[in-house]
């Protein structure tokens, strides 16, 4: 795989995974079907003009056509399961950190924002410092450009693969 086409991998735990393909079903049946006879009842009312619920109702479809779209493309582009522990740093790693002359460490998972939970922050690998730390190890300090334009350097504190 190269680096282009782990960039564009959604990394996600078969938990996640199996989450996000349930909210797809759930969008692609009950919820659209419901939204469909509500679009119809408001038709049968006549005038669609001055009909709030109609447009309300087909504004709120158009959203859940959008949100259908994302999963689908999210779920083509998952790779599931758990990163290799080659030792050296990929999506699906819980990578530790330190800016360079500090003491304070940070931790991450570097994966999709669809992993976050209260107990992890996610970076995604296209983030400056996620994009940054792929292929790094252990050790490696690695230098790149905040959004601000300012060059930081960090230090790898650890990274392993992360485990839900």
């Amino acid at each position: 795989m190269t680096q282009s086409d782990e960039r564009e991998t959604i990394w996600l735990t078969e938990d996640a995974y199996a989450k996000k393909k349930a909210e797809l079903e759930e969008l692609r049946g009950p919820q659209r079907e419901e939204i469909v006879s509500r679009i119809s009842a408001a038709r049968e009312e006549g005038d669609l003009k001055e009909n709030g619920g109609y447009h309300a109702a087909r504004e709120e479809l158009a959203k859940l056509e959008g949100r259908v779209a994302q999963l689908q493309q999210m779920l083509e582009k998952a790779e599931v399961g758990q990163a290799a522990d080659d030792g050296t740093i990929s999506p699906g790693f819980k990578v530790s950190y330190r800016f360079d002359g500090d003491d304070d460490v940070d931790t991450f998972l570097l994966g999709a924002r669809e992993m976050a939970s209260d107990d992890i922050q996610v970076f995604s690998p296209q983030s400056p410092l996620g994009s940054a730390l792929i292929g790094a190890r252990v050790g490696d300090t690695v230098e790149y450009t905040a959004p601000n334009g300012k060059q930081l350097k960090v230090v790898v504190v650890e990274a392993a693969p992360y485990e839900a």
